[in-house]
């Protein structure tokens, strides 16, 4: 897992029903803050609440430069319809094979949901050479980062 002053992973995924197109997170430093969130699945209540209220202040992560990403086993067709579904207007990545969430080391069985391999919630805000600069952790994966924090940890990059 990776800390405050450490590189962040970099990896490759798919997009939200995008027809598979690649997502590099190489290709979106150096362009401002990137926010690397994680989460367990699409549809879940825990899931949806962090996405309403991620989309509620998207004008103010934009307003700091930085570019929102949330990242989840869920396929892309899943994460197309759950961007839909609730109005999202950032990326929502696929990581169906487990790659970034295993760099990340955030891998977490649900078994009562049936999920297993998923990402914990968590949050990274790495600069524009990828070092992260602030990180969260859920310990329980229904927990909600503190979105003031995050927000003041994007506008200090």
């Amino acid at each position: 897992m990776p800390s405050t002053g450490e590189t962040a992973p970099t990896f490759t995924a798919t997009y939200r029903g995008s027809n598979h197109e690649t997502f590099a997170l190489a290709d979106h430093l150096g362009d401002g803050p990137v926010v690397l969130a994680f989460f367990p699945g699409a549809f879940t209540p825990p899931c949806s609440n962090e996405m309403v209220a991620l989309q509620e202040r998207l004008g103010e992560f934009e307003d700091a430069g930085a570019t929102l990403f949330r990242v989840s086993t869920d396929s892309s067709f899943s994460l197309g319809a759950f961007a839909e579904e609730y109005g999202l207007e950032f990326d929502l990545v696929s990581d169906m094979d487990g790659d970034a969430i295993a760099a990340y080391d955030l891998s977490l069985d649900l078994p009562d949901l049936g999920l297993y391999g998923a990402a914990n919630r968590a949050v990274y805000v790495l600069d524009e050479d990828g070092t992260v600069t602030y990180s969260w952790v859920a310990d329980d994966p229904t927990n909600e980062p503190d979105y003031k924090a995050l927000l003041e940890a994007v506008r200090a990059v």
